[in-house]
């Protein structure tokens, strides 16, 4: 059966790293799994920018691995880009093996708040699930609710679930995918 291999780059705590399985094994029926990934993400970090290219993280995480039917979900401590906009939170590849996810502007401390944990590991959560959304094929959804509702800003995280929308339910079913029952 396939797997979501997941791949921190960063220290995942225990609860955190159960919270986010759980998450994903039930909005994709696939079992999470860690994967311990030997990777070095300095060839994708941009000098100017002090940032790094997530396609081209994207890239060498697909080219480190063997998949098979899995799918690869990194997720990094680091501020992430792509050269058209100023960051991003997190990128996969449309119908593809690979997401990868920052925490980088996940956490309220870089918006000189207050640290707040368990927010940090909602958003997470949800914009793991997001992108892995992105790797069945799914686009973006105008349904406010809808973990595939796209998110310019860390609020309008907040303000979506982590769960797919029936319709985006539906079209996983429509593409026969395995992804869900």
């Amino acid at each position: 059966m396939p797997r979501v291999q997941v791949v921190p780059l960063l220290e995942l705590k225990t609860e955190t790293r159960d919270r986010l399985f759980t998450a994903i094994e039930q909005q994709t029926t696939w079992p999470a799994e860690l994967m311990l990934l030997p990777f070095d993400p300095q060839y994708a970090y941009d000098v100017a920018r002090e940032q790094y290219h997530s396609s081209q993280l994207l890239l060498g995480l697909k080219n480190k691995s063997d998949l098979n039917d899995d799918k690869i979900l990194a997720i990094v401590p680091f501020d992430l880009f792509i050269p058209i906009l100023t960051f991003v939170f997190g990128e996969a590849h449309l119908n593809g093996p690979c997401a990868i996810v920052s925490i980088y502007r996940l956490r309220p401390e870089f918006y000189g708040l207050p640290p707040a944990p368990g927010l940090v590991v909602e958003r997470l959560v949800k914009e793991c699930i997001h992108e892995l959304g992105h790797t069945f094929g799914l686009r973006h959804c105008k349904n406010m609710g809808c973990v595939l509702n796209a998110s310019t800003y860390v609020e309008e995280i907040d303000l979506k679930t982590h769960e797919f929308c029936e319709d985006c339910r539906g079209a996983l079913l429509q593409t026969g995918s395995s992804l869900i029952q």
